[in-house]
C-alpha cells in the first residue's frame, strides 16, 4: 500500500443501512427543519446581531458536511463482509482483545460507523490501531502514545463483529 492510499472501508449491511438512514433523515426532515429555523430567524430582522440565525446557519453548516461525510463514505465503502485475512491476522473491522500492562483492553478496529457495541473504536490511522493492524495474535507490539510514551501490547485474541 502506498502512503497515499488508505485502507478500504468495510461497511457491514446493518451499518451500512444504519447511515443510509441517517443520511435520508438529514437530508430530509432535519434540513427542512433547520431552513424553517433560518427563515424564522430572518423574518425577526437585523441578522447581524440575531443569535438565533447564526445558530442556525451553525446548524446547517454541520448538517450540510454530514451528509457530504456519509455519501463519501456510502459511495465509497464495500459493504458486506471483509475478505478473509490469514488466519488470525489482525485487520479492519475486528473487535481485537490486548494485554496493555496487565489490564485486558477490547476494542473495534475499524471506523465508529462500522460499531454494534459500546466498544472503543480504533482506526488504523491511530498508534493503537497502527500497530495491530497486519499483526498476529500473540505478538507483542509498541507504539508511541500521543504523550510520547512508549507503550507495549501483546494481542490476545481477534474475532470479525
Amino acid at each position: 500500500m502506498t502512503p497515499s492510499e488508505s485502507p478500504q472501508t468495510w461497511l457491514t449491511h446493518e451499518a451500512a443501512d444504519r447511515l443510509r438512514a441517517e443520511l435520508a433523515d438529514l437530508e430530509g426532515p432535519r434540513r427542512a427543519d433547520v431552513v424553517k429555523k433560518i427563515e424564522a430567524a430572518r423574518a425577526e430582522g437585523d441578522l447581524k446581531e440575531n443569535g438565533g440565525y447564526h445558530a442556525a446557519k451553525d446548524e446547517q453548516g454541520k448538517i450540510e458536511a454530514r451528509i457530504r461525510q456519509l455519501k463519501h463514505m456510502l459511495e465509497n465503502a464495500h459493504i458486506g463482509e471483509p475478505p478473509a485475512s490469514e488466519a488470525g491476522i489482525i485487520g479492519q473491522g475486528m473487535k481485537v482483545t490486548v494485554d496493555l500492562m496487565g489490564d485486558e483492553v477490547i476494542f473495534l478496529l475499524g471506523s465508529r460507523e462500522i460499531a454494534v457495541d459500546d466498544l472503543d473504536v480504533y482506526s488504523e490511522k491511530s498508534p493503537l490501531g497502527g500497530a495491530v493492524h497486519g499483526q498476529s495474535i500473540g505478538a507483542t507490539v509498541t507504539y508511541t502514545a500521543p504523550n510520547g510514551r512508549e507503550i507495549s501490547v501483546t494481542i490476545k485474541a481477534a474475532e470479525y463483529l
